[in-house]
């Protein structure tokens, strides 16, 4: 399976020289999580890393300010909200980044699907936010390792782009080229604890056997 188009994201980065590695793999995205709760949750420094890979800040209902402070102490060129962000909050960020931010900032909103859900819901976000990120609903706000029924997203209907979350690993393999095929909009793979070694510490090799495969 080959597919030139398709972004990659790995997500619950942590230990500099684990980024540094995985950085050497040139995913698009590579994801740092502040929010206490997770046990990826970021408090370091980001080594010097390919300027073509997207830094992203994952945050669960933080401040705008301190997503702001974020984005200048890290130069993030993405961020991922991850928690119940309202439309208001994701246009005063939008706002917020629009005025301080040096250059275009993407933001993903991320969304939690088990066996259903209300795709109604998405339209108030549109032409605010840059992508949908659809995430396996369970216990912990992602890295739960396991993927959602992808079945359900046949009832999507809106062109906001998608990024595809929730257990991804080598195992889905047929299962991603078998969407790619389909007429969903799907702009990136989110990947994370299927390819860790411990939480936040990423298998390399494993990562790169996947990229090979994928793209």
């Amino acid at each position: 399976m080959k597919n030139k188009n398709l972004k990659i994201k790995v997500c619950g980065m942590k230990h500099p020289e684990n980024i540094q590695e995985v950085a050497l793999l040139q995913p698009d995205y590579l994801g740092f999580i502040f929010y206490p709760k997770s046990p990826r949750n970021f408090e370091r420094i980001i080594p010097d890393i390919s300027g073509n890979i997207k830094k992203t800040g994952v945050f669960v209902n933080g401040e705008i300010d301190f997503i702001l402070e974020k984005v200048k102490k890290y130069n993030f060129k993405a961020i991922q909200l991850h928690g119940s962000e309202s439309t208001e909050y994701c246009r005063q960020l939008r706002n917020q980044l629009d005025v301080k931010a040096t250059s275009a900032i993407e933001i993903f909103k991320v969304f939690g699907i088990k066996d259903q859900f209300d795709f109604s819901i998405l339209k108030k976000y549109e032409g605010i936010v840059d992508y949908f990120l659809f995430d396996t609903k369970g216990k912990s706000k992602g890295g739960n390792g396991y993927t959602f029924d992808w079945n359900v997203l046949k009832a999507y209907n809106s062109n906001t782009p998608i990024i595809l979350s929730g257990g991804i690993g080598m195992e889905e393999l047929d299962k991603v080229e078998e969407i790619l095929k389909s007429d969903l909009p799907i702009y990136a793979l989110d990947l994370n604890s299927k390819f860790e070694l411990e939480p936040a510490l990423k298998d390399v090799k494993l990562l790169e056997n996947f990229l090979k495969k994928i793209k």
